[in-house]
């Protein structure tokens, strides 16, 4: 069958799949129909280890984490901080305190390399050490999970907030982030989750002010003094200033507030400046060589006073176009560096790893060349890639030569954007790329989508958006997925792919469901549904109604718990009680029958929940909390035929072989939809049916014989058998309440 027109051919595009927890869902990604999320068996739960008495490091930020314009490839220890001891002193105390701190400054101040600095002295300030983290385009979940990932062991698990909040509670540590983005009360939010963690952070002045009563003080990271400017730019040139080079270094001082980063370029170009020198030297040097000197082009023999008088004779860039130098840092960069800066500038400043540049710019030696960009004050590391720094892509962008029709080279047919397209799409989908790997090149990723999009190409969009979205959600780097899926969603719209939009409008769902927000989830996959109905999408519409039954399954046990339920089980094993019937009941029904069973299993739910609201109405007014005779708090299940209550037993995970392995439950069942199938079909080996109560009829519990108490001591007293003569009593007795009575009385014959 040819494929219907309009539709988005994603040749070649196979993703990956895997399983991971997220909260008290297992999530299987990958499916052919899109990722669902099921009900976690108990017994598969992770439970995590926690890290302790270890200086943490985010491996993507390196072992010495000095990702600041300062940093060139050294650690501390090579090129100490000038003029920061203040700075380090007063943020130490304030951590020693307890208290959390924010490094305000502009753009190219320091922040980073001080924070990297504050972060070496501190780690024997609290006892988890120093946890190191980068907040590049990451949400305050995102820095969340990498908090709780780098303080415990549980590969493949997303705790949801609550589980967070338990499991941070304890964690004691100074908490590292530069490049922070969250702010205001989702930034304080960030850090009531880790009460016991003292924050050092780093962010740029325009974000929202801390509200009253914040954890945070802020500390202004300022510009440096002079003497401390011109030691640093002399220590970068690799030799003392001359005369007419410190005039210019002071007149770039006053005119950029002592910044760092100015210095940093400003001896990128005094380095420049020696290389046109030593090249003047050598053609004198030839010329005295072979062909002689006339008396009045005699130059000084002394090789210093040759330097010197030829240094006199390559003037010194302007205090404007020092202030500014991106021009003519280009000119000093090496054949690899400049087709790296090329490549970045076509992805909005954003710069693969070394690993990448051979496939895209023909560059075999990327370390080296990405550090030529470091070097010049061009680049910056940051979260475990390499970004142009302030202002360098609106410097360069519009040097570059246009394609004739008012674009960039880069953006124009054939250009680097879509082979950087093509190579990622095949690399994220190889199996001996990690996801850890991934992860690392999300930005990178995402800024060739943006690329793509700006030059009018939304079928590379979609396929690498089809690619990368599975392996960023395995990945844990869940703000990444989500914009990986938002720009794959447009593109599918701008094509017209019906399927294509289904898929993603799924995936959304899925993403909305488990990061809280199940109201957003619903929209999304109920436009899932439409649109796969449109397409005839019978089991692409299968997956999307499973996940909307799980919602409301998860909606009704909430319900069922009440408001502050402080027993999160009960309502876990509610929906697999009532799950497990409808499954059972859908099963056996032929095939002719199945709305039949569907109806059934309906009423079924209805039915659950009503009784196991009575059952905690009756607890809540008969029994203290915690405390029942006979019976657990946990035990929510009717009694059985035999008089006792069953319980779950536990079963190990089954081997990948098994048939109810969820990886085998990616591929939706020719069952009818409904929760039922899905619940039911995933239950593990070996775990029995644990209610046995729920049927079609209007009750099978057992009547519970009801107690009184005796007027005269006020005792309980259990009534007479059925038949016998009750005695007299003065008063009448209070009619039962429907918690006393679950049988309506027999009529008169």
């Amino acid at each position: 069958m040819g494929q219907p027109s309009g539709e988005f051919r994603g040749d070649g595009v196979r993703p990956r799949g895997g399983e991971l927890v997220s909260g008290e869902r297992l999530v299987v990604v990958g499916g052919p129909e899109g990722t669902e999320a099921r009900h976690c068996p108990d017994e598969w739960l992770p439970q995590p280890r926690r890290i302790r008495g270890l200086v943490q490091a985010r491996p993507e930020l390196g072992p010495s984490a000095a990702v600041g314009p300062l940093a060139l490839g050294a650690g501390p220890g090579d090129l100490p901080l000038l003029d920061r001891e203040g700075d380090i002193a007063a943020v130490l105390g304030q951590l020693r305190e307890g208290r959390s701190v924010r490094l305000v400054g502009q753009a190219g101040s320091g922040r980073s390399a001080l924070l990297a600095a504050v972060a070496e002295a501190a780690g024997e300030l609290a006892p988890d050490g120093v946890v190191r983290l980068s907040g590049y385009r990451r949400t305050a979940a995102d820095l969340l999970q990498d908090l709780f990932a780098a303080t415990h062991h549980a590969p493949d698990f997303r705790p949801d907030r609550e589980q967070l909040a338990d499991l941070l509670a304890g964690v004691a540590a100074v908490v590292v982030i530069d490049d922070v983005e969250p702010s205001g009360d989702e930034l304080e939010d960030l850090l009531a989750t880790a009460p016991e963690c003292a924050f050092l952070i780093a962010t740029t002045p325009d974000g929202l002010p801390s509200p009253a009563g914040s954890r945070l003080r802020d500390h202004l990271v300022a510009g440096l003094s002079r003497p401390a400017c011109l030691t640093l730019a002399a220590r970068l040139a690799g030799r003392p200033l001359d005369d007419a080079e410190r005039a210019w270094a002071v007149d770039l001082w006053f005119e950029s507030e002592g910044l760092p980063l100015r210095f940093v370029r400003a001896a990128a170009l005094l380095r420049q400046r020696d290389v046109a020198v030593d090249a003047l030297v050598a053609a004198q040097e030839d010329r005295r060589n072979v062909f002689g000197f006339a008396q009045e082009y005699e130059l000084p023999d002394d090789p210093a006073e040759l330097e010197s008088e030829l240094r006199a004779q390559v003037p010194l860039p302007s205090v404007g176009e020092s202030a500014a130098p991106a021009r003519l840092l280009v000119q000093g960069l090496s054949g690899p560096a400049r087709r790296v800066l090329r490549l970045a500038l076509a992805l909005d400043g954003e710069c693969p790893t070394a690993p990448h540049l051979p496939a895209l710019v023909d560059v075999g030696l990327g370390e080296s060349a990405l550090q030529e960009l470091v070097d010049n004050g061009l680049a910056v590391s940051v979260g475990g890639h390499h970004r142009l720094t302030e202002g360098v892509v609106d410097a360069l962008l519009p040097e570059l030569e246009g394609d004739g029709h008012g674009r960039p080279a880069p953006f124009g047919p054939g250009g680097i954007a879509q082979g950087a397209a093509e190579h990622l799409s095949w690399w994220v989908g190889h199996a001996s790329v990690t996801t850890r790997q991934v992860a690392a090149e999300a930005e990178v990723i995402l800024a060739v989508m943006l690329a793509e999009r700006d030059a009018d190409r939304p079928a590379e969009v979609l396929r690498l958006a089809r690619a990368a979205a599975p392996v960023l959600a395995l990945s844990l780097r869940w703000g990444a997925w989500e914009r990986a899926l938002q720009l794959g969603l447009e593109a599918a719209r701008m094509l017209g792919a019906t399927a294509e939009q289904a898929w993603f409008h799924h995936e959304a769902g899925v993403y909305a469901l488990c990061t809280g927000s199940p109201q957003r989830a619903v929209g999304e996959l109920e436009a899932a549904l439409a649109l796969r109905a449109a397409a005839g999408d019978q089991r692409g519409g299968q997956a999307a109604r499973r996940m909307l039954d799980l919602i409301r399954l998860e909606e009704t046990a909430a319900l069922t718990a009440g408001p502050g339920s402080a027993e999160p089980v009960r309502g876990r094993r509610t929906i697999r009680a009532i799950a497990q019937v409808p499954a059972r009941l859908r099963k056996r029904a032929p095939a002719g029958a199945r709305k039949t069973a569907l109806a059934a299993g309906a009423a079924v739910m209805a039915l659950g929940v009503l009784g196991t609201a009575i059952g905690v109405a009756v607890s809540s007014e008969e029994t203290p909390v915690g405390k029942q005779p006979g019976t657990s708090a946990d035990d929510t299940a009717p009694e059985s035929d035999s008089g006792t209550s069953p319980r779950p037993s536990t079963s190990p995970r089954p081997s990948a072989g098994s048939s109810a392995s969820p990886s085998d439950s990616a591929t939706p069942s020719d069952a009818p939809t409904g929760t039922a199938s899905s619940s039911a079909s995933h239950r593990p080996s070996g775990t029995p049916t644990t209610t046995k109560a729920t049927t079609t009829g209007p009750t099978t519990t057992k009547p519970t014989t009801p107690q009184t108490t005796s007027p005269s001591t006020g005792k309980p007293s259990t009534p007479p058998p059925a038949g016998s003569t009750p005695p007299a009593s003065p008063t009448p007795p209070a009619s039962p309440t429907p918690s006393e009575s679950p049988s309506p009385p027999a009529s008169p014959s």
